[in-house]
C-alpha cells in the first residue's frame, strides 16, 4: 500500500512507477539499430488487447522510485534514454526530463498521446490507439508516427491518423507481432503503393533482446 506521502510525490513526477530500465538496442522506428537506455514506467488505461507488455498496466504493481535515482542508473549506461509505458504521459514527465536534460541526455519518448503531453523531448514517437485517441497538441509535435496493423482496417485508421499530424512527422506501419505473418505482406503491399508510409518492424525480437 503507497503512503499519502509517496503518493504526492508520484502525483507531482518527484516518483514514478517504474516497473524496469534498462540498456539495449531500438528495435522499432526512425532510430532502430541504436543504443539506449529504456526505462519502462507502469501505468495503462489504454488496454490494447495485443499488449506485450500487460504487465505494466497497474501503476500499484511498480514501485514508487525517485527520480534521481533512475536518472543516477540511466547515464551510467546511455545518454540517449527511451521514455516507455504503460503510457509514460499518465504521469506529469516534466521533473525527470528537466534532470536528465542537465545531465545532457537526448530524451526519447514513445506514447499513445492519450494524455496532456509534459516533458522536454528531443524525438516523440506517437503511437495512437483506436480505443483512445491522441490529444490535439500531440499531433502538432510529433517526429514519428508508428501505427500498428493489427488488421487491414488499422491502414484506414493510419490514414486518418496520418491527416492530423504535422508535414514533416516520419510514418511507419508496424505489424502486429502475433499477426507478422498475414500483415507483413499486407503492410509491404500497401506501403509500394503508398511510397509516404515506411515499414518498421519490431527487429529486438528477431534479434532476441529486450
Amino acid at each position: 500500500m503507497i503512503t499519502k506521502e509517496k503518493q504526492t510525490l508520484v502525483d507531482e513526477g518527484i516518483m514514478l512507477p517504474l516497473m524496469e530500465a534498462f540498456y539495449t538496442i531500438q528495435g522499432e522506428g526512425f532510430h532502430k539499430g541504436t543504443a539506449a537506455y529504456f526505462i519502462r514506467i507502469g501505468g495503462c488505461d489504454v488496454g490494447c488487447h495485443w499488449c506485450d507488455v500487460k504487465e505494466s498496466w497497474n501503476a500499484d504493481l511498480h514501485p514508487p522510485t525517485a527520480i534521481g535515482e533512475i536518472i543516477e542508473n540511466a547515464v551510467e549506461y546511455s545518454k540517449t534514454v527511451v521514455v516507455t509505458g504503460g503510457e509514460p504521459l499518465t504521469w506529469n514527465m516534466d521533473p525527470l526530463t528537466q534532470l536528465l536534460k542537465k545531465q545532457g541526455c537526448q530524451i526519447h519518448i514513445e506514447t499513445s498521446g492519450a494524455y496532456k503531453l509534459t516533458g522536454i523531448w528531443d524525438w516523440i514517437c506517437l503511437s495512437p490507439k483506436k480505443i483512445k485517441l491522441p490529444t490535439e497538441e500531440i499531433y502538432e509535435v510529433a517526429n514519428e508516427l508508428k501505427v500498428i496493423v493489427f488488421n487491414a482496417h488499422d491502414l484506414k485508421f493510419a490514414e486518418e491518423q496520418a491527416d492530423k499530424v504535422n508535414k514533416d512527422c516520419i510514418l511507419y506501419l508496424q505489424p502486429e507481432w502475433s499477426k507478422r505473418d498475414k500483415m507483413i505482406p499486407l503492410i509491404v503491399e500497401y506501403v509500394m503503393k503508398n511510397p509516404r508510409w515506411k515499414v518498421s518492424l519490431q527487429t529486438h525480437k528477431y534479434l532476441n533482446i529486450p
